[in-house]
């Protein structure tokens, strides 16, 4: 009975459907979420790593498109996807002022390089970012041209496309 009560509230307040759309705080749990792969996986020369700390995730290293690399990154999956009303992500960050780009994989993604992106500067200072999914860009034709947030089934957090030093950290991520 205590349990009812205490939902109805939180329903009632809106506590609830705020705690539906937090997707990500970085927490003790993250590591075993969130996975670091490069492109070494497909000959690339890039390194790097994926720390989770108290402040949040670090992904460093230094990326190079040497033998058609290009990426350092961190992904999650979401094996049921993002809520259907879905608008935004939303991400709280930080880093060295370059450039970071966000995946987004869906289940019509055939390809290992078929996915959505859209990319944000960072600041020293940590700062939000929001990305509207309208503005994500399909990697190619043969993805709808329309991101639906239900199909995605990753998010991958990426130093991607440039030679330069990736020092990006991200405390929060949320969908709105």
């Amino acid at each position: 009975m205590k349990r009812w009560i205490c939902a109805m509230t939180m329903i009632a307040s809106g506590a609830w459907a705020e705690q539906g759309q937090m997707i990500e705080t970085f927490d003790a749990g993250a590591q075993e979420r969130w996975s670091y792969v490069a492109d070494n996986v497909m000959g690339g020369v890039s390194t790097g790593q994926a720390q989770i700390t108290q402040e949040g995730m670090h992904l460093t290293g230094m990326v190079s498109t040497q033998n058609n690399g290009g990426f350092i990154q961190v992904r999650r999956f979401y094996p049921d996807g993002l809520a259907a009303d879905a608008q935004a992500l939303v991400l709280t960050v930080r880093g060295n002022g370059a450039r970071y780009t966000v995946f987004l994989r869906t289940e019509q993604a055939r390809r290992p390089w078929h996915n959505y992106k859209a990319s944000f500067e960072t600041s020293a200072e940590w700062r939000e970012v929001r990305l509207e999914l309208s503005a994500f860009e399909a990697s190619t034709t043969s993805l709808p041209a329309e991101l639906a947030p239900e199909d995605v089934r990753s998010i991958g957090l990426a130093a991607y496309g440039a030679d330069y030093e990736a020092d990006l950290w991200v405390s929060e991520l949320r969908v709105e």
